[in-house]
C-alpha cells in the first residue's frame, strides 16, 4: 500500500506491504500529534506552578511589641486577654454588657445599630495629648464605630456616649453615614462631620484596617493602611469655621480639648480593634 503525504512543502510517498505495520504507524503518527499540541501548554503550566507564589503580609505576633518599637518608646495599650488599660466611659470598669475580648481582640457585641445603647462606649485610664496611636480595626457589614480622641469626660453630663474628635469607623458601602455630612467628611477615617479623607485605601469589610493617629503639638494626622489621609491644625481658623458648620457648632467647648482620653465607640454595631499601641512625645 502506498502513502502520500506532505511534509516542509514537498511531496513524499511511503509505501508499506502489510496493513497491521500500517495501523501502528497511524497510531504513532496520531500520539505524536497529540503530544505535539499540548506540550507547549503544559509545560507553561507547569512553569505557573513552579513560580514562587506571593505570600500573605505577615507581620510581628497580634498585641506584641518587637525590640525596637519598645526602644522607640511603644507601649501596648491592649494585650490583648485583660481589660487592663480600659474602663467604660463615665464609669468606673468596663460595662458588663456589649463589650468582650475574643481571638486577641476588642470585640463591641452587636446591638440594634443604636448608638451608645449596648453597654457604651469605652476610654483609656489614662490621658494623652502629644503621642501617635496605633491600631487596627474591621467593622461588619454595614457597621459603624470610631476612633475618639482628646476625649473629656465633663463636656458630657449623662449617657455613655463620649465627645472628641473622631476618626470614623465605617462600611462605606452599606451605611448610610457615608453619604451623609459633606464631600465624604463622614466616611472610614474621616475626621468625623469635619474633613473628609483622601487619596484612602480602605480594606474590604471583614478585613483588618492599619490606623495611625497623630497628634504633635497642634498637628493632628490620620493615616489609614500605610497613607496619609488628611491632616490639620488644633485651634486654627480653618478648623474653627469648620466646627461651626458642624454638628458640634452648639456644643461648648468642642474642639478646645488638648490632653484626653482615647475612646472606642458603642455604636450599636459589632466592630474589633486590636494592637493597641501608643508612643508619647516629649519635649511640648
Amino acid at each position: 500500500m502506498k502513502i502520500a503525504f506532505s511534509l516542509g512543502g514537498a511531496d513524499m510517498s511511503l509505501e508499506i506491504a502489510d496493513r497491521t505495520v500500517l495501523t501502528r504507524i497511524a497510531v504513532v503518527f496520531m500520539l505524536t500529534i497529540v503530544f505535539l499540541m499540548y506540550k507547549a501548554p503544559v509545560n507553561k503550566a507547569s512553569q505557573r506552578k513552579s513560580k514562587p507564589q506571593a505570600q500573605e503580609r505577615t507581620g510581628a505576633a497580634v498585641n506584641t511589641l518587637t525590640q525596637d518599637e519598645k526602644a522607640a518608646g511603644w507601649k501596648l495599650l491592649f494585650d490583648g486577654k485583660t481589660w487592663n488599660g480600659w474602663r467604660g466611659f463615665r464609669r468606673e470598669k468596663i460595662p458588663d454588657e456589649g463589650w468582650t475580648i475574643e481571638d486577641g481582640a476588642i470585640k463591641h457585641i452587636a446591638g440594634n445599630g443604636e448608638q451608645s445603647k449596648q453597654g457604651g462606649d469605652i476610654i483609656t485610664v489614662g490621658k494623652y495629648d502629644n503621642f501617635e496611636l496605633q491600631l487596627e480595626w474591621r467593622i461588619s457589614p454595614g457597621g459603624n464605630s470610631g476612633i475618639k480622641y482628646l476625649v473629656d469626660e465633663d463636656m458630657v453630663k449623662s449617657g455613655y456616649s463620649g465627645l472628641g474628635f473622631e476618626m470614623q469607623v465605617l462600611d462605606d458601602q452599606r451605611h448610610p453615614d457615608a453619604k451623609m455630612g459633606k464631600a465624604g467628611n463622614r466616611t472610614a477615617s474621616a475626621l468625623y462631620d469635619l474633613i473628609a479623607p483622601q487619596n484612602k485605601l480602605l480594606r474590604a469589610v471583614g478585613e483588618w484596617n492599619q490606623v495611625r493617629l497623630i497628634i504633635n503639638g497642634s498637628h493632628v494626622e490620620h493615616w489609614l493602611n500605610g497613607a496619609k489621609v488628611l491632616e490639620y491644625e488644633l485651634g486654627s481658623p480653618q478648623l474653627k469655621e469648620l466646627i461651626g458648620e458642624s454638628k458640634y457648632k452648639s456644643i461648648p467647648g468642642f474642639g478646645e480639648v488638648r490632653k484626653g482620653y482615647i475612646l472606642l465607640q458603642d455604636h450599636g454595631n459589632e466592630v474589633w480593634f486590636r494592637n493597641i499601641k501608643i508612643r508619647e512625645f516629649t519635649g511640648h
